[in-house]
Order: C-alpha cells, then structure tokens, then sequence
C-alpha cells in the first residue's frame, strides 16, 4: 500500500526502517509543517517495503513517502 503525506512538508527522520514489521497508527515518518511535528502513521499492519523520500527533502501533499506491504 502506498503511503501519502497528508500535509506538505519536509521529512525530520524515519521512525521504522525498511524491513521493519509495523501494526496499525505505527508512526512511520516525522515531518515537520508549518513548525510542527507531523506524524505520518500506517495505515495497514505489514512490512515497510521502501521509502520514497530521505530525511530532508520536501514534500507536498498526497505524494508517496512509503510503501508497506
């Protein structure tokens, strides 16, 4: 399932990494928009296949930034 960034923003830094087993709301990526702290969750239980960003690049709303499988 591809994940999407709600708001646009820059990533901060992963809280899973690739691999890694993840439930339901886990936190996947820290990003900050408009000075605060965004958490982007998951919204399926599986495996985090990959990331499509890095810590530091900017975002807009509705791109991927992972995909858990």
């Amino acid at each position: 399932m591809e994940i999407k960034s709600r708001v646009p923003g820059k990533i901060v830094r992963f809280e899973k990494q690739v691999g890694d087993t993840v439930a339901v709301r886990d936190v996947l990526i820290v990003m900050e928009a408009m000075k605060m702290k965004q958490l982007v969750p998951s919204p399926v239980a599986g495996v985090v296949k990959e990331y499509k960003v890095q810590p530091g690049d900017r975002v807009s709303a509705g791109q991927v930034v992972a995909i858990v499988e």
